[in-house]
């Protein structure tokens, strides 16, 4: 069978491909998923020139004709929803139920933000004075740049892409190259849906070369970015040169705090899924357990006796709950840090190796690992590890559970697992995080409410929900005299 090659999207046209990357398998090395157009500064810069010049037309359509090609493209998604699906696991690793879960969660994305577009709200107040009518609309920025991680490479775009369009921006997207079929596939849809030519563009690469190329484009207005902190500080001081407008969501080291009234079996699971599914390659995953001393140690056995339980393998395969890394730099950096922590506090109580052996040796299996008695000061206490590796730490009570959780540079997801209602609300309120939950894992979140973290973890207004509206767009403010 040929293998696919996918071109990028600039100006409504695919652009023929003279230089690709490969999209594998990270289950199967062996098995190349697509063949992507390698874009280059170049490209980027005639991508943003096509925006900035389809930009008038766009912003000036009604927003509820903008919402209907989003509905429209939803629909095309939805038909095409198991090899979606199908298509991510096989770039990505993450399980089919997983991968399936995340292509809905995108086509709600898109019907949610395509009814904004019958909405987008101003505002409307009585004036001080006599026959003055004051009021704000709201008006779109202009050329937005998407640069979009692996980890989601559905969802993410969705959630950027959807409330971008229907503001009245245009739009270049620039995926992640470890996976970046699932965003195509987005812009295929939209392609389809009749978007005009220019609103959306699409330009796979190097991050490096394309993200100057970016961030240097004149028509530029607004960035937004989810990865690395590394790279997202250096956007943030690029985009500051030119005041560019910029959201960025970054880095985290989530805490779940773990209370002696915790329903104890919900506890354990809700610690388990928030750790290891997806490979614990979420930014919202728990990566420290805080938990009481009163059951510290009946916790940590009984975590690791599900950890050990987990089925990891291919995650086309049925049954299978924890699938690979995304690629072997992804591995490695998973592996060095279970080393240096073996290093620092001795060996984990359950797993820490690469997985070799049939069907495995071609694909890039680390098992779930879990290490007890972690110290604030370990390395994997303080540094995000983006892979399935828990930290266990003992708190002697909540005041110090809370102490542990708020002491470390991010603040992006955090969860207790308590049946105390004063405590909860007091984790509620003193809780040094963007993302909040009580009696369930830290990561798993829907897109009708905002999104984001506090400290390190992210900079500039929140994603998702009502508040995304808040960064594609700005006010108009009028004051009408009668």
């Amino acid at each position: 069978m040929n293998t696919p090659t996918f071109s990028n999207y600039i100006n409504g046209e695919w652009v023929a491909v003279s230089k690709t990357f490969e999209n594998r398998n990270p289950a199967n090395t062996d098995e190349v998923v697509g063949l992507f157009a390698k874009g280059t500064a170049a490209d980027m810069t005639s991508a943003v020139e096509a925006a900035g010049a389809a930009f008038p037309a766009w912003s000036a359509m009604p927003g509820p004709a903008r919402g209907a090609i989003l509905f429209k493209a939803a629909d095309i998604l939805d038909k095409q929803f198991d090899q979606l699906g199908t298509e991510m696991t096989r770039e990505e690793g993450k399980t089919l139920p997983e991968a399936k879960g995340e292509v809905r969660r995108a086509i709600n994305i898109f019907r949610y933000f395509g009814s904004e577009g019958s909405r987008l709200p101003g505002l409307l107040v009585p004036s001080e004075r006599e026959r003055v009518h004051m009021f704000a609309i709201r008006k779109p920025i202009g050329v937005v740049g998407l640069i979009t991680p692996w980890n989601f490479p559905i969802a993410i775009p969705a959630w950027k892409l959807a409330p971008a369009l229907v503001c009245g921006n245009t739009v270049v997207i620039k995926p992640a190259s470890a996976a970046p079929l699932s965003a195509w596939r987005i812009v295929e849809a939209l392609h389809q849906a009749g978007i005009p030519k220019g609103v959306v563009n699409f330009v796979a690469g190097s991050g490096s070369e394309l993200g100057h190329a970016m961030v240097q484009a004149p028509a530029l207005k607004a960035i937004s970015f989810t990865g690395s902190c590394e790279i997202g500080n250096w956007l943030h001081g690029e985009a500051s040169k030119r005041r560019l407008r910029i959201q960025l969501e970054m880095g985290g080291k989530n805490p779940t705090i773990v209370l002696a009234d915790a329903d104890f079996n919900s506890a354990v699971e809700n610690v388990v899924n928030a750790s290891f599914f997806s490979t614990g390659q979420k930014c919202t995953a728990t990566s420290r357990a805080i938990v009481e001393d009163a059951i510290y140690d009946k916790f940590v056995d009984a975590v690791v006796a599900r950890t050990s339980k987990l089925k990891i393998g291919d995650g086309m395969k049925a049954g299978i709950e924890i699938g690979p890394a995304v690629d072997e730099a992804a591995m490695n950096g998973i592996l060095k840090y279970i080393d240096i922590a073996t290093k620092e506090i001795g060996a984990p109580k359950c797993g820490g190796k690469r997985l070799t052996g049939e069907g495995f040796d071609k694909g890039f299996f680390v098992e779930p690992t879990v290490f007890a008695d972690v110290k604030e000061s370990n390395t994997i206490a303080q540094e995000e590890i983006f892979g399935p590796v828990l930290a266990i730490m003992r708190a002697k009570d909540f005041e110090d559970a809370m102490r542990i959780a708020n002491n470390i540079p991010f603040g992006l997801s955090s969860s207790i697992q308590t049946t105390n209602l004063s405590r909860a609300f007091e984790y509620i309120y003193r809780s040094e995080a963007g993302l909040l939950t009580v009696n369930l894992p830290s990561a798993g979140v829907e897109y009708q409410l905002p999104f984001g973290g506090t400290k390190e973890s992210s900079f500039g207004p929140k994603e998702q929900g009502p508040a995304a509206l808040d960064f594609y767009s700005d006010y108009k403010t009028v004051y009408l005299k009668y």
